[in-house]
């Protein structure tokens, strides 16, 4: 799981001070985070797949998820120096060979995330019904439900190694897979590019905005 950037504005929706809201936004991006990637870890092993489970990875210990590079030195530089965190997961591994239904199974294994996260987000906006948003549970939970939108939205994214990618692969023509599979080796530095520089910001903040709209 790629995480899209946090700005630091979402900070003021917090009443407490700005560290005490980056310390929230940290512990909410690592709940989603091992969510996400428990599901992807449990799809995987219910189709057949023990890779995910030999190491460990069907756990909701965030710990079991994290990568010393781009879980912690990667937002801590992009923080620092671009008061953004951006922040990737360890991935989930899985032998294709033995995922039941093919690519259809990978795609399967790949949307478990997003869609843990997206189930995360209505959670949390059924929760804002009965806690006040000027509250600050209720500040807490627009914070987790907007960052669990975001990042349903994000790693929908049909570029490597975003889990849309595997989900377009199962389903593109050939030459379109040729393609994704040429420049996957390129992935990571083209989404840190686009997001650095503002590239998918847009477009991603309508659908971010527009799900938010329709949540219960």
């Amino acid at each position: 799981m790629f995480t899209p950037e946090v700005n630091a504005d979402i900070l003021v929706r917090m009443e407490e001070s700005t560290i005490a809201g980056f310390a929230i936004i940290i512990i909410c991006l690592l709940v989603a985070m091992t969510v996400h990637e428990f599901m992807h870890a449990y799809v995987g092993y219910m189709l057949g797949d023990e890779t995910a489970r030999s190491e460990g990875r069907i756990s909701l210990n965030p710990l079991k998820h994290i990568d010393p590079l781009t879980t912690i030195l990667l937002p801590a530089f992009t923080w620092v120096f671009l008061k953004v965190l951006v922040l990737a997961a360890k991935p989930v591994p899985f032998n294709p060979r033995n995922v039941r239904y093919g690519e259809y199974g990978a795609a399967l294994i790949a949307l478990a995330g997003p869609l843990a996260n997206l189930v995360l987000a209505v959670s949390a906006s059924m929760l804002l019904h009965v806690v006040p948003l000027d509250s600050f549970g209720g500040a807490l939970l627009d914070i987790f439900r907007r960052l669990n939108v975001a990042l349903f939205v994000f790693n929908l994214i049909p570029i490597p190694p975003l889990d849309g990618s595997r989900v377009l692969y199962a389903f593109a023509p050939q030459p379109v897979q040729d393609f994704m599979e040429k420049i996957e080796p390129y992935g990571f530095l083209i989404i840190i590019a686009l997001v650095l520089l503002g590239g998918l910001g847009g477009i991603v903040g309508n659908i971010n905005t527009s799900i938010l709209n329709i949540l219960p």
